[in-house]
């Protein structure tokens, strides 16, 4: 990953984690490392807890953040968090994909799909 591909996706996920608590998430964790692949941002609301995906596009002239979840990226996210949740004894929990374009200075569009397992 180039230096700017990690700073746009930095970035996205900072943007996403504000934007989350600005709707009543209490984000917990970011960046968690799992034996199946990272969880980019824990975060609970209404004793439910969401394993939060985040995509970051800067223009989405071709295709959007979102179709970058392919199936084999879904089934790692689907056992990332059964594996953390086992791991920390949760219950109620679910994987949301938040999806940004835009870019650090500018104002984002933010697309919020949740429950896609």
């Amino acid at each position: 990953m180039t230096k700017h591909n990690q700073k746009i996706g930095a970035w996205g996920e900072k943007t996403a984690a504000v934007w989350l608590a600005s709707r009543g998430y209490e984000v917990s964790r970011r960046n968690v490392r799992t034996p199946y692949g990272e969880i980019d941002i824990v975060a609970q609301k209404n004793n439910v807890i969401f394993f939060v995906e985040v995509k970051t596009l800067t223009s989405s002239k071709k295709f959007f953040p979102e179709h970058q979840i392919t199936p084999r990226k879904r089934e790692h996210m689907l056992n990332a968090a059964m594996y953390y949740a086992a791991e920390n004894g949760i219950e109620h929990w679910q994987i949301d994909v938040i999806a940004i374009e835009g870019k650090p200075g500018g104002a984002p569009v933010i697309q919020h799909f949740e429950n896609i397992q």
